[in-house]
This record gives C-alpha cells, structure tokens and sequence, in this order.
C-alpha cells in the first residue's frame, strides 16, 4: 500500500516537471510530494537546464541546494510557478496545507506565483475540508491567551508536539492543529475569522490559490484546472493530462 501510494505521489509530481521551462524562477514545496517534484528539478539542471528554486521550507532548501539547484529567498516580481503538495483538495480547488510544519512560507510563495499547481494522489481529494486537522500557526508569546480566543471557534485543538516538547516551526512559531467536527462549512469565511485573532500568523486554509490540481491514481495524473469541474475560473489554463 505504501509503495503504491508513493508510485502516486511521484507520477504526479513528474506531471507536473512537463511545465517547467528554462529560465523560470521555480517555487518548490515541501512534503513528500513535492520532494519528487525537486528532486526532478535537480535533475533537470543536471542535464543543463537554468532555473532558480524558492524554497517554502528549510528542508527543502537543504534538499535543492543538494541538488545543485540555485536558491533564491527574495524576489522582486514573481514567481513563474510553484509546485506544492496538499493534505486535502475540495472540488473547488481549495487546500488544507501544513500538517508538515511549512504553511507560512508555503502561502507566502504561492500567492507570489503567477502559477501555483498542486501535486496530490486521489486520497487527499475530499468533498469538504476538515476531515483531518487544520493547521494555525501562532506566535509563542502568550500562545494560551491565543489559544483560548481559537478554541472559541473551534471544536478543539491540540499544540503539536505537545506543551512540554512543541513542534517549533522554521519561523519560531507553535503550531495549534484545530479539529472542525463535521468539516469546515465555509472555508472562506472561516478562514478571514482566524485571520482576524490576535496571535495568529497564518492558517493552512488555501482558498482560491491553486490554478491546477494534479491527481494522481491508477490510471495515471490528471490534471483538473479551475476552468472545469466545477471549480471556480481563473486567466491560467490547466495543463493537458
């Protein structure tokens, strides 16, 4: 079972290498999705290809410089497209990301991106988001106080990591993992009223953002864009599956 999802993972992540051209100014993710993804980045600059890398996390800077892939952590203008992974997908293209740690710089770089594509496998499609933990990055100082104003709207929350030994992000931040019972009803809406709180630094509800979905199963990547589907319109096109 493990084998085969990560034979998914990385048919969509090859996907979506076919949009990379030279010259680009490339946003990697992270998880293990996207690390297909860079790790085929790398050897396309093996091979000759010039490119630059953004990269959403430490690790994943790590993983590009590695590769021989050059790194660029401040740009003016954009980025010509991002390649990222997602814990879950609704029918409208919308996310949950960062149960990795990385959703801060994540969302930084894909609303820089002229492009942002989204590399899955058909288990993190869901009907309504919330199925899993959202994500919420807070600010250490005074995190209870933060922390009581969230549970306010949520049906419960943990610290990652626990209290005694929390997950700290690349930013220095906790983060809370908030459980929505029966999913999160409007997630544009939720998502403003967490942007709202004193304390909160970012959410890991990616509403609007993704141009281009990459799902891959059995029989192989599609690619749904958010000119079908059901999904809301948007100027870039999908890419042919």
């Amino acid at each position: 079972m493990t084998l085969l999802s990560d034979e998914l993972k990385q048919s969509a992540a090859y996907k979506a290498l076919e949009l990379v051209q030279d010259g680009m100014l490339l946003g990697l993710g992270s998880g293990s999705t996207a690390r297909y993804f860079t790790e085929g980045v790398g050897r396309l600059v093996e091979e000759g290809m010039k490119v630059r890398g953004v990269p959403t996390s430490r690790e994943t800077a790590e993983l590009a410089a590695e590769l021989g892939i050059p790194i660029v952590t401040e740009i003016a203008g954009q980025i010509d497209l991002t390649v990222d992974g997602a814990d879950e997908v609704d029918p409208a293209l919308n996310l949950i990301k960062g149960r990795g740690g990385a959703l801060v710089r994540e969302k930084l770089v894909a609303a820089a991106s002229r492009r942002f594509v989204v590399v899955v496998d058909e288990s993190k499609l869901v009907k309504q988001l919330g199925v899993g933990v959202l994500p919420v990055e807070v600010l250490p100082f005074l995190w209870r106080s933060t922390a009581e104003r969230l549970a306010a709207l949520a049906q419960s929350l943990v610290v990652r990591g626990g209290e005694e030994t929390p997950y700290i992000s690349d930013n220095g931040n906790l983060i809370l993992d908030v459980t929505m019972e029966g999913g999160i009803k409007n997630p544009a809406d939720f998502g403003v009223e967490l942007k709202k709180l004193t304390g909160v630094v970012e959410h890991g509800l990616f509403i609007g953002m993704a141009d281009t979905v990459i799902v891959a199963g059995p029989e192989g990547p599609k690619a749904i864009g958010r000119l079908s589907g059901g999904a809301v319109a948007r100027s870039n096109p999908p890419p042919k599956a």
